[in-house]
């Protein structure tokens, strides 16, 4: 059995355990509370305890609380949480439909405490037990790429690594060598040639997991539509962008979360203007900024003004940084907590933004990215997002090219599906410090990171 059937049983293993610790949880908090509950409350328990099994699968697999190579165990703790509270509130909903209203809310709520606990016990037990000895990770790319991948490496896999670096331009010999002696291998970015062809056969052929770095020639091919001339396979490649029926239903989609999400969204509205008030009494609370959208139209984006008046009045159109003095205490707070992009919802409702899609730049920016990445000019083949792919898989300090590439894979394989599962992960970025930073200062042009939109 390769390794990829190995990762593939071992999620599935995880998944399962996590399930049974929540079931376990209920009867937990059923025994506590024993004295006070009868027969026809175990009955409520066991209708909806087919519900509460398919409702914790589906965010077990949102949140991604299975220990996997990718995440410490620091990193679960907010996948736990998130996850298990989904979990509570969806259950109550789900009995309150199937109408089984002698399911006790406190025993709801106490197996949400129980399986906090439970889950985040069983996750440190498991990386206190897991193997000590490193994984050999084979990465195999430019010169120019060396360092940076093998930090990312180094810095993503939840196990001791040991990275191993060939450059793609060696000997195919010395790279299968290479390979035969690896547990996984990393990729690098590269155009599709034979060579590159070679690597990922030998990578299959001795089970090997494979993780490749996409260029913009592989996002380009990917939900290609197989179209036979006659006997003769060939792919049809369609354009960047969303068909007709996928932009109604885009635009319906919209619509419906944005009306829905409204009233609740009210108490932050005020949040947020009282709190800019208070740091500023004079100053004023939104912010509008030239941003372009879809088709490269420009729009008014709005924001909550996180800082100081005219702060770019002498600097011009400038990236914030990680300890950027132009924010304010307040801004700090209403960055990190999102706050701030509460307010683009208006955005929504008139038409200029989606829910989700690649967050809006501003044309200054915009040029210079196209500059440096020529596929850049794809990304603004759909309405720029409050929240993107790009916003939950990377951080505030990703590069632009890797920002990109998350963009380009949520263009080309959008889905009304995709787009709720972005939302619900979009929880996990508002409690990730990593998440909520700027740039950092001094980084080199070449690898020019994303600041906070």
């Amino acid at each position: 059995m390769n390794t990829y059937t190995n990762e593939k049983t071992k999620r599935l293993s995880f998944i399962i355990i996590d399930i049974s610790i929540i079931t376990l949880s209920y009867f937990l908090a059923f025994y506590i509370r024993s004295e006070t509950y009868v027969t026809r409350n175990w009955d409520s328990f066991f209708t909806v305890l087919p519900y509460i099994i398919i409702i914790s699968t589906f965010f077990l697999f949102v949140y991604e609380v299975n220990p996997s190579r990718r995440k410490r165990v620091f990193d679960y703790i907010g996948s736990i949480f998130i996850s298990t509270a989904s979990i509570t509130v969806t259950t109550m909903a789900a009995s309150f439909f199937f109408r089984a209203f002698a399911l006790p809310r406190s025993v709801i709520l106490l197996s949400f405490i129980i399986a906090v606990v439970l889950l985040t016990l069983w996750k440190v037990v498991f990386f206190a037990l897991k193997k000590s000895k490193p994984e050999k990770v084979l990465l195999i790319a430019e010169p120019h790429e060396k360092n940076k991948l093998t930090y990312q490496v180094i810095g993503t896999f939840a196990s001791k690594v040991d990275v191993e670096y060939v450059n793609y331009h060696a000997p195919l010999p010395e790279i299968y060598n290479a390979i035969k002696r690896s547990e996984t291998i990393v990729l690098g970015a590269k155009d599709t040639d034979e060579k590159k062809s070679k690597i990922i056969y030998s990578s299959f052929k001795n089970g090997k997991n494979l993780y490749l770095v996409p260029s913009f020639y592989d996002l380009l091919l990917s939900k290609s539509e197989i179209t036979p001339f006659e006997d003769t396979m060939s792919l049809a490649i369609k354009p960047f962008g969303l068909t007709i029926d996928q932009q109604f239903m885009k635009r319906f989609f919209d619509l419906v979360v944005s009306v829905v999400a409204f009233p609740f969204l009210i108490p932050f509205f005020l949040i947020g203007m009282i709190l800019i008030k208070i740091d500023d009494w004079k100053g004023s609370i939104f912010y509008t900024q030239k941003r372009l959208g879809k088709d490269n139209k420009e729009f008014n984006i709005i924001k909550f003004r996180t800082m100081v008046e005219n702060a770019e009045g002498k600097t011009g159109p400038t990236m914030a940084t990680d300890k950027d003095p132009r924010i304010t205490k307040i801004g700090k707070f209403l960055r990190a907590t999102r706050i701030d992009e509460i307010p683009q919802i208006i955005n929504v409702l008139k038409g200029d933004m989606s829910i989700v899609g690649p967050r809006p730049e501003r044309s200054f920016f915009i040029e210079k990215f196209k500059k440096e990445l020529k596929s850049y000019e794809y990304r603004n083949s759909v309405k720029p997002g409050i929240t993107g792919y790009a916003q939950i898989m990377g951080k505030y300090t990703t590069s632009v090219e890797d920002k990109l590439r998350f963009d380009l894979h949520y263009i080309r394989n959008y889905s009304v599906m995709f787009d709720i599962l972005i939302i619900l992960r979009t929880l996990l970025v508002i409690i990730d410090k990593d998440k909520s930073e700027g740039v950092k200062e001094q980084q080199p042009s070449s690898k020019l990171a994303h600041k906070r939109n």
